[in-house]
This record gives C-alpha cells, sequence and structure tokens, in this order.
C-alpha cells in the first residue's frame, strides 16, 4: 500500500492509478473493524480502494477531544492494507488547511438539531473537509458509516447541492456481540462504563420493539431514556425518533424513520441508532 502525505504526492499516485474506477474511504484513524468493513464494500465498489486518515481539527469546538484523539497511524495503515487499500492519503493540518484558508461550507436543515444543536460549528466542520477531500480524491463512490447517521445525511445533502460526481454509500454499523456500535471514543470507557454504556443499544432496540408493536412514540422514548438514566448516564442530549430523509422529529410512525441517540458515559459521549 502507497502513503502519500500532502496533496502534490496525492495527485502523482491518483493519476497513476487512473483507468478505473476509485472507492473512497476517509476516516480519522483510530481504526476498528466498522472502518475495515467501509474497505470492504469499497471493494465491491469499485476497482481500488483509497483511504484517508485526517483528524480534522475544524469538526472539534473548544473543549471536545480533539487532544487526546487516538492517533496510531502505524496500526491503522497495517489494517488498511490487510483489508486491500491501495493507497492511504495522511495530509497534515497545513496541507487541508494552508496559510489563509478562509472558507467554511455550512449545510442547512439536516445540520440544524440533534449533534448540530449538542456541537455548534461541528457540520460546518465535517461538511468543509469532506468536500476538500471529495475534491482532492475525485472517488466514483465515496463510503461512510451509518453510526454517524445525521453526517451521513450532511453528506448526502452537500453532495447533490454542490454537484459533485460521487456515490455516497452509508454502510450498516457494525457492533460489538453484545450490542455496542464500534467507535473509536469506546477507548475512552473504563470497565465499568463499557458495562454501563451496552445500555443505549438496549435502549433504542426497546424503543423500536415497543414502537412497532403500537406503543405511543412519547411513551417508548420516555422509557428508553429512564433506562439510560437508570444505567448510570450522566447526561442525555437527544433521543428521538425521526424521519431518516430530513431528521425531523416524529411524534408518530410514518415512512422510513430512525431512532436517534447521544448520551455521556463517564467522560464519554456516544451516539448510536437503529433503523425503524
Amino acid at each position: 500500500m502507497q502513503i502519500v502525505r500532502n496533496s502534490e504526492e496525492l495527485t502523482r499516485a491518483l493519476a497513476e492509478r487512473r483507468g478505473g474506477t476509485i472507492g473512497f474511504v476517509p476516516t480519522m484513524g483510530a481504526l476498528h473493524a466498522g472502518h475495515i468493513a467501509l474497505v470492504a464494500e469499497a471493494k465491491e465498489a469499485a476497482d481500488a480502494v483509497v483511504a484517508s486518515i485526517f483528524v480534522n481539527p475544524a469538526q472539534f469546538a473548544e473543549g471536545e477531544d480533539f487532544g487526546r484523539y487516538p492517533r496510531r497511524e502505524a496500526d491503522d495503515a497495517a489494517m488498511l492494507e490487510a483489508a486491500g487499500c491501495e493507497l492511504l492519503w495522511a495530509p497534515s493540518v497545513e496541507d487541508i488547511y494552508p496559510s489563509g484558508f478562509a472558507t467554511r461550507i455550512s449545510v442547512s436543515g439536516v445540520s440544524e438539531r440533534w449533534e448540530g444543536e449538542a456541537r455548534p460549528g461541528h457540520f460546518d466542520g465535517v461538511a468543509t473537509v469532506v468536500a476538500k477531500l471529495l475534491l482532492a480524491v475525485r472517488p466514483d463512490v465515496a463510503l461512510f458509516g451509518e453510526k454517524d447517521f445525521q453526517q451521513l445525511a450532511v453528506i448526502r445533502r452537500l453532495v447533490t447541492d454542490l454537484g459533485l460526481p460521487v456515490e455516497i454509500v452509508g454502510v450498516p454499523t457494525v457492533r460489538e456481540p453484545d450490542g455496542l456500535a464500534l467507535s473509536s471514543r469506546n477507548a475512552y470507557l473504563s470497565a465499568d462504563e463499557r458495562q454501563r454504556a451496552i445500555a443505549l443499544p438496549s435502549a433504542l432496540k426497546a424503543a423500536r420493539d415497543a414502537i412497532l408493536a403500537g406503543a405511543a412514540v412519547g411513551a417508548a422514548l420516555r422509557a428508553a431514556k429512564q433506562s439510560l438514566v437508570d444505567a448510570g448516564f450522566l447526561k442525555i442530549d437527544y433521543l428521538a425518533l425521526v424521519d431518516a430523509a430530513t431528521l425531523e422529529p416524529l411524534e408518530a410512525p410514518r415512512g422510513e424513520m430512525r431512532l436517534i441517540a447521544a448520551a455521556v458515559v463517564g467522560t464519554t459521549r456516544l451516539i448510536d441508532n437503529m433503523p425503524v
């Protein structure tokens, strides 16, 4: 697997590979089986797989975990190579945001609730860096995990609105055997917090089952929130049933839906979602 570290090297490496389709897997590193599932899907969808590792400072607010976000490029590169990735782009902050960089992309609508309210400016940072990555790599298909469901909706809106010639594919969440969604931030959990964290997917599953059985949405959500409190979660940013396309909250079942949640156990903020 070839590793390149700036835009000029990337341009040359991509030029050498032109002639086949490219599947792109953008990451912030600290890879796990969920990322490798994206690579596997990319291999099915395209002739060659390109991945990036870039911990994007623009999507971290002041006081968030940018400084302690896990960075382990050597291990990540070995995982990507073993999975069949052919090219890894690992740019510096200065390469993505050179001196004088003054542009931010804001996606209205789908970005404004939920994570947008809990983490102001987060999706501007996501949209800006994803646009830069897509324009640099110019893949035929780019793959993102459904665990970050609102992020996926923002990226789809971005690509549609800007007319970027790339297919965006969402890949289902990969989970531990006990149901916890794989996340790079799971590394922050103590052993006790890891056990408590199981309550998040359990609460979503219970709410989904209750709604599908005909329970009132409000009652199902209240019960799910209480189960998180009982498990020791310190804060619930949101737990809601939303329209899967618009992310607007639903008070009654309608069409394709998602249950989405963000809550804090210990010092770690976890997000998850499930289709309904």
